[in-house]
């Protein structure tokens, strides 16, 4: 792919604007170098005002997602992306989220460019353990971890039950979930079939994968490495 194309798919800008840089010497080789719009480097040999260029498709973010904040493009109030470099919204191949956590949840979120990488993490047969670490209303009766864990237990408006899941208890009045599917809402409509409420949703790691001390609001991108422990078991 052609240099301009490349750095304008990065969302640096439209095509005129990225034309523009390189007209003006902005666009370079890490030795200094101008390039021309029409090279074929490689992505890691490229600067842009002596700053390394975004990594090219492919590129898997790791964030930890505050309350309050939709993963979404256009919805109103904040977004995902507001928490990332604003070009990485305007990548084409977009950078979705790998599944959603709603608003009011925080915690490990993935996105990514990878549209088969993205399905992979998804799909069913995947059976990646997501887990989740819930505080509620009231305390726990008790028998939560035999009817999570039975494969019988059905939701609400829903035909198929849900497969077993693992319940962990911190205290009286907080647990930590983990599932290996990923319906709408899943854990609070659990919590909600046994008569409690979640008051407030985490999730806390996706496979054996963590946010290792990640704040809330911060990212990094993943290694290949890190993307095998999604899919350790």
């Amino acid at each position: 792919m052609k240099l301009l194309r490349l750095i304008a798919n990065l969302g640096y800008g439209s095509r005129r604007e990225v034309a523009g840089w390189f007209h003006d010497g902005r666009v370079t080789d890490v030795s200094g170098a101008v390039l021309d719009q029409d090279a074929r480097v490689a992505p890691a040999q490229v600067r842009i005002d002596g700053e390394p260029l975004d990594p090219p498709p492919g590129l898997v973010v790791l964030l930890h997602k505050p309350v309050g904040y939709t993963c979404s493009t256009k919805d109103p109030g904040r977004l995902i992306y507001d928490l990332l470099p604003r070009r990485y919204r305007y990548r084409d191949p977009l950078l979705s989220p790998v599944g959603r956590l709603d608003r009011d949840t925080s915690g490990l979120l993935l996105l990514t460019d990878d549209g088969a990488l993205l399905h992979r993490i998804i799909s069913p047969k995947s059976n990646i353990a997501k887990c989740y670490e819930a505080v509620l209303a009231q305390d726990l009766r008790g028998d939560e971890g035999a009817i999570f864990a039975s494969g019988t237990l059905l939701l609400d408006g829903e035909k198929t039950p849900l497969l077993p899941a693992e319940l962990e208890v911190i205290s009286p009045r907080s647990a930590r979930l983990t599932l290996h599917e990923g319906r709408y809402h899943q854990v609070r409509r659990m919590f909600a079939a046994t008569g409690n409420h979640v008051t407030a949703l985490h999730r806390s790691a996706v496979g054996a994968l963590a946010l290792d001390g990640l704040a809330a609001g911060e990212w990094r991108a993943l290694a290949p490495a890190d993307i095998v422990r999604v899919f350790a078991r």
